[in-house]
């Protein structure tokens, strides 16, 4: 069964007591059953909640606009509008927040305000921010040596790398990221976290995510060469997170950016057997704690009248080094980056982005007080062409607001 559009008629996934047309475990995330797991994740794994707190909730001011009838130029050439490409790229949901005021807001495919949304690597950017704190709260030492707060990993090909280049994912360590191949190291993933069955054959997998960090014992390259996509890393990163605190990750999370910002509603993570939150990709969230978020990287981290992120930790986040940033990376950003787990767009320009497959991304704009963030439930894990066509919607919707 293929995929549908938002103006194409849905089918009765998970509809009905019981439901008839039951979404396949093995294939949970992937189309046409994303268009709808992506919204119900606590009905398909088990989660820890991201406690948002006790406190009130931060307001956005709204400013009602309708930008749907902006238009801008798809690649190759083709002419569209913004409502006209949300269809056409399977959007859940979509917020422009510019100056603290929201803009212009829309659900799709039965998305509403309270609906957690499967984040997948925008993960990894919440988790590089939650490190940001406990840097500056000097829990965290990003020149130090990774065995320094996991001495387990002397033994593997992270001995020698530092926490920072693990939060810059330029450790030279082998880590396959091929998404269709569930026999590379990301289909280990799947399988260790519980995302996944273990595919037909596969023997020794590894049974929690924890045991597949110790299993990776190949360098290919000098720890700090170049960057190269490895999600691993961002749960490498949790763990020297965890491991400095005494504290699991959504804890973390709720206690250093979710209360603090004044999340609407509390998130969750996907956790593993052995109760381990997936940092690279199993976050959870509503929209608008998506965009609250992606707040924080504006004014300096200063948010909800308080200092959340620390303004040294933004300003390291918008500088990247372009000369270690080569193909694929630079089809979609050519001049970009990537810093402390997140995407610079441009080194030229402070725009940052979190990016996730399927279609996720928060767009900031620190210059221009801007940002826009939209979820999708893609056919494919990765789509050139909506990437870039995702980045042209955003700057066509930046130049006509700024």
């Amino acid at each position: 069964m293929t995929s549908y559009k938002n103006s194409e008629p849905r089918p009765q996934i998970m509809r009905g007591s019981p439901p008839q047309l039951r979404v396949p475990f093995a294939d949970w995330d992937r189309p046409p059953w994303n268009r709808w797991s992506f919204q119900h994740v606590r009905e398909i794994l088990p989660t820890a909640e991201v406690w948002r707190g006790t406190g009130p909730e931060s307001v956005f001011p709204q400013v009602p606009q309708d930008l749907g009838g902006i238009g801008f130029e798809r690649l190759g050439g083709v002419p569209t509008t913004v409502e006209a490409f949300l269809d056409d790229s399977y959007t859940d949901g979509l917020i422009v927040l510019h100056k603290g005021r929201i803009l212009w807001e829309r659900y799709f495919n039965g998305m509403t305000e309270r609906t957690l949304h499967l984040s997948q690597s925008m993960a990894k950017s919440v988790t590089g921010a939650a490190a940001g704190c406990l840097v500056a709260l000097g829990v965290l030492d990003p020149r130090a040596l990774v065995t320094h707060y996991l001495p387990e990993l002397a033994q593997t090909a992270y001995a020698g790398a530092t926490l920072q280049q693990v939060l810059d994912m330029t450790t030279g360590v082998r880590f396959s990221e091929e998404y269709t191949d569930p026999y590379s190291d990301v289909g280990k993933v799947d399988v260790a976290s519980g995302w996944k069955p273990a595919p037909a054959g596969a023997e020794g997998f590894p049974g929690h995510v924890w045991e597949l960090i110790l299993s990776l014992n190949f360098r290919e390259r000098p720890h700090g060469e170049r960057f190269v996509y490895r999600s691993i890393e961002t749960d490498v990163l949790a763990f020297c997170m965890e491991r400095a605190t005494g504290k699991r990750l959504p804890q973390l999370i709720s206690e250093l950016l979710w209360q603090p910002m004044g999340a609407a509603e509390s998130a969750c993570f996907t956790v593993d057997r052995a109760g381990y939150a997936l940092a690279e990709g199993g976050l959870n969230a509503s929209l608008r704690d998506y965009a609250r978020f992606g707040s924080l990287y504006l004014d300096d981290g200063v948010f909800n009248g308080r200092q959340i992120v620390p303004a040294a930790w933004i300003k390291a986040t918008q500088t990247g080094d372009n000369t270690r940033f080569g193909e694929p990376y630079t089809l979609t950003t050519p001049n970009g980056a990537y810093r402390n787990q997140f995407w610079i767009e441009d080194v030229s320009r402070p725009v940052i982005l979190c990016r996730g497959v399927f279609g996720q991304f928060i767009h900031i704009d620190t210059s221009r007080d801007l940002v826009m963030v939209k979820l999708s439930s893609w056919p494919d894990f990765l789509n050139i062409e909506l990437g870039i066509d995702t980045l042209r919607m955003f700057h066509a919707l930046a130049n006509e607001i700024t």
